[in-house]
């Protein structure tokens, strides 16, 4: 389980060891206070990730804990994404 910034930055470290530009973590990953934006959580972890220059995509139906438009936001972005699938995010990585 990824719990708080620590654990980003852990992810981070063995991402930029092996050279990715971006991480993709499964929904599945998250506990359900990353989805309550009062705990600051999902703030805290995905600023770590931006604050690095790493890309992350949290990868599975986030529908059960957020808004559309809270998604859609952050979609728009170029550091933080929220995808359906790996087929979704393989996609938007190539620009198809």
């Amino acid at each position: 389980m990824l719990r708080d910034e620590r654990d980003a930055v852990d992810a981070i470290g063995e991402a930029m060891y092996l050279g990715a530009t971006w991480v993709a973590v499964p929904v599945e990953r998250l506990q359900d206070d990353f989805f309550r934006l009062r705990t600051r959580v999902a703030g805290d972890f995905l600023q770590k990730f931006v604050n690095y220059r790493l890309g992350v995509a949290v990868v599975g139906d986030v529908s059960p804990y957020t808004e559309a438009s809270t998604v859609r936001e952050s979609n728009r972005g170029t550091h933080v994404w929220f995808v359906p699938d790996a087929q979704a995010l393989r996609l938007r990585l190539t620009g198809a």
